[in-house]
């Protein structure tokens, strides 16, 4: 077990390697928290990542504008989901630079596990784009921390948020995992039927799902609510199939942009849609509230099985149920 840290040529360090015995590599950049690569035995890579990752204008650096988040891998949205709120699309977790956490207690020690702890801290800057209204509460001062977990077959993350402050806020989340598969058209999402999920395509409307299984031939934008602690994603051509458990965030979000929304997204190829599904560990309908020197933890662990439903060798309800 080991991990690196990578440094830019101007000696910043700008991201963290963590290696495991069989093999299995993930790649955390210290900007936005964000893990950008998990790659299996095998060098396969599991997680999309879009080749049109836009970097900022020059007007934007003469602005002092933040860096925008990288597309792909498993981006944080943080104090707010999507639209959400009065904040930037998904927060400002994602576009802070993360640094790393020497005090990560009260977490146990991370044995047989490559493992990094980071912490986001609020700052002046913060202060002045959120303090805002969200409900009832005046957010302020807090911690985030993020400890991501590479093990054989296995990658985790644990959130966690604590209120430094002197009263109570209340905030959004969600872990957007950019899952990497062969050919959307033949991909299923077991594990969410029959829930009632909002419909962002429209106007956030509260609908049923009255489908067997998730299956994509469109835009796809919903949020899931009230979801099981786990989900199988099922990839028929490659025969894999991703299992995706957590605690703490109650709702899923299920999201493919298909091909008129992706050409409209300046840092996705036209096609790469294709080859994306991005099924989001989430806490959105209802926003957790933590009062002082309160906190707030989750966890999220993605695996694999090396075979898929088509191939007769794997029930996905064992794997949602069993």
């Amino acid at each position: 077990m080991s991990s690196n840290i990578i440094h830019d040529a101007d000696g910043s360090a700008s991201r963290i390697v963590l290696k495991e015995h069989t093999g299995s590599t993930a790649e955390v950049l210290f900007q936005g928290g964000q893990v950008v690569s998990w790659k299996n035995e095998r060098r396969e890579e599991l997680l999309f990542r879009s080749n049109k990752n836009v970097k900022p204008s020059i007007m934007e650096q003469t602005l002092w504008k933040p860096p925008k988040a990288f597309r792909g891998g498993i981006p944080i949205s943080f104090p707010q989901f999507g639209t959400f709120g009065s904040l930037e699309r998904h927060g400002f977790a994602r576009n802070r630079v993360w640094e790393l956490d020497d005090s990560p207690s009260p977490l146990p020690a991370a044995n047989n596990q490559s493992t990094v702890d980071l912490i986001l801290k609020s700052t002046e800057e913060d202060l002045k784009t959120w303090p805002h209204r969200w409900g009832e509460y005046i957010v302020v001062q807090f911690e985030v921390r993020l400890r991501i977990s590479l093990s054989a077959g296995k990658l985790t993350l644990i959130p966690r948020v604590r209120n430094i402050d002197n009263k109570p806020f209340s905030f959004t989340f969600s872990l957007r995992n950019y899952l990497s598969v062969s050919d959307i058209s033949e991909v299923r999402v077991e594990g969410l039927e029959t829930l009632d999920y909002f419909d962002n395509l429209q106007r956030g409307e509260r609908y049923t799902e009255q489908a067997d299984a998730i299956t994509f031939d469109s835009e796809t934008d919903r949020v899931y609510l009230s979801t099981p602690t786990k989900t199988a994603i099922i990839d028929h051509e490659k025969k894999r199939t991703y299992v995706l458990q957590k605690e703490g965030m109650a709702d899923a979000v299920v999201w493919n942009p298909w091909d008129k929304k992706a050409k409209s997204l300046p840092d996705l190829g036209d096609q790469d849609y294709k080859k994306m599904l991005c099924v989001d560990s989430a806490a959105v309908e209802t926003p957790i509230i933590l009062k002082p020197s309160e906190e707030w933890r989750g966890r999220q662990e993605l695996s694999t099985v090396s075979s898929s439903y088509c191939s007769g060798q794997l029930d996905p309800r064992k794997v949602i149920y069993g």
